[in-house]
Parts: structure tokens; sequence; C-alpha cells
């Protein structure tokens, strides 16, 4: 129902009835459209990656982000504001949170960043869970449940702007590289004036108050090598296969 001015707008422009559909995980969406049950779907881009490996799919555009007037965002490690640790090397052998197994920025780049640090998450720390979303990790971490956790700098923001999260429970220790914003992405089966409607129409919009329902500034086009490193570093941390 929140989404229902976004489902008219793509109704609008592409002249024929568009149904809206929630589903319950990132990984849902994925056998959604492996089993062909969708034509447009939002993605992350380690979901994007996950579906292309066993689906013929198009990513089209991605949202420019409004707090970097770019396409790309950042995942971040946290740890209680009163943690001793103050790198993420410190971490090893240490409990952590991931968010959902599928999501970029909450397990995929967090992952990574770990990597960097010397500290494979498979082995090297103490117990690591996967909380579902980014606002269970914010929780988890900012009660002390966990020692650190990884987390998308947008949605701590929001969570921190709209009171849900303490701003002072919580300290970022490390910042990821940028990352490739999330694509919305179309089977592969649809013809390619359809697939020319449906990016014409994301970039199109216009109205203020529908990118501010989708939390953009506007679109870009992206192509599926935008998302190469995604999947080389899913790979390499047993991450591709849908979890």
């Amino acid at each position: 129902a929140n989404y229902e001015a976004f489902g008219d707008y793509l109704s609008e422009h592409l002249g024929r009835e568009v149904e809206l559909m929630v589903p319950t995980s990132y990984s849902a969406v994925v056998e959604a459209m492996v089993n062909n049950e969708l034509d447009l779907a939002y993605f992350g881009g380690l979901s994007y990656v996950q579906a292309r490996n066993r689906a013929d799919v198009a990513p089209l555009v991605t949202e420019i982000n409004p707090r970097t007037g770019d396409t790309t965002y950042h995942s971040l490690i946290i740890t209680p504001v009163d943690s001793d640790i103050q790198e993420v090397s410190e971490l090893r052998g240490r409990n952590f949170a991931f968010g959902s197994a599928s999501s970029t920025s909450g397990s995929l780049y967090p992952a990574i960043m770990l990597q960097d640090a010397g500290i494979d998450y498979r082995t090297d720390l103490g117990e690591f869970t996967y909380t579902g979303g980014h606002d269970a990790t914010a929780q988890a971490v900012a009660n002390g449940s966990v020692d650190g956790g990884g987390i998308e700098d947008r949605i701590l923001y929001d969570l921190q702007e709209d009171g849900k999260v303490d701003q002072g429970s919580i300290r970022t220790v490390e910042v990821s590289d940028p990352i490739e914003g999330y694509p919305w992405v179309v089977r592969g089966a649809l013809s390619d004036d359809l697939q020319e409607q449906i990016t014409q129409a994301f970039l199109n919009i216009d109205d203020l108050a529908l990118l501010d329902l989708l939390r953009a500034q506007g679109y870009e086009r992206v192509e599926p090598a935008d998302y190469d490193y995604v999947e080389e570093w899913a790979s390499e941390l047993d991450l591709l296969t849908v979890q």
C-alpha cells in the first residue's frame, strides 16, 4: 500500500497494469525472478548477481543517492559506543552480526572489510549471526548483544534520524569503498522495447514526492559489468549461492 503511487506511475507510463509484490526476503525475490513470477524487481548488488547466475536477467537503472549525489553508497562496520574495539582487526575472536546473507552492504561488504583486516568471517570470528535486516543489526550492536556488525550507511542514518536507534549508542569503526547502487532488474525475456520503456519511466521521474518515496534523487542507467566486482568477491567469500 505504501508504494501504490509508484505502481500507479509505472502503470500510466507503460500503458499496462502493474501489480506490486513485497516478498519476505532477498532470497524470495531471487526465487520469484528465477521462476518467472516477476518481470521487474529491486535487487541489491549481491542478490542481483545471485539471480543472474541462475536466470536470464538484466539490470536497467539504479537510484542517485540523495546523500551523496551519485549512484553509490557505503557499508559500515559498527561497534557499541563504549566498546574497546578501535580497528576492524580487533574483531578477531569477537561476536559479529551480519544482516541478510544476501545483502550487499549487510553481509558481503562487511565480510570484505573483515577480510582486508586479516579476518576470515567463516573461521576467525567468535560467533557470527545473520539478523535478517539492517535494523536488527543496529539494535544488536546498540544493546551490546554483539561486539560488531555490518550495516548500510543510509539505513543507519535513517534509523538514527527517526529515533529508532540512539545516535550515541553506536560508533563507526570502518567505512567501505563506494558500492554501486541497488539495480532495478528485469527478466531477459522482456522485449527490448519494453525494457527501454521501463528504463525511461525511471529516468523521467520528476515528482519529488515519488522520488522521496523511492529514496532517490533520480535514476541512472547501469550495466551488468557494473556488478562484476560484486560477483568476484561473493564467489571468493562463499556468498554467491542464495542463502
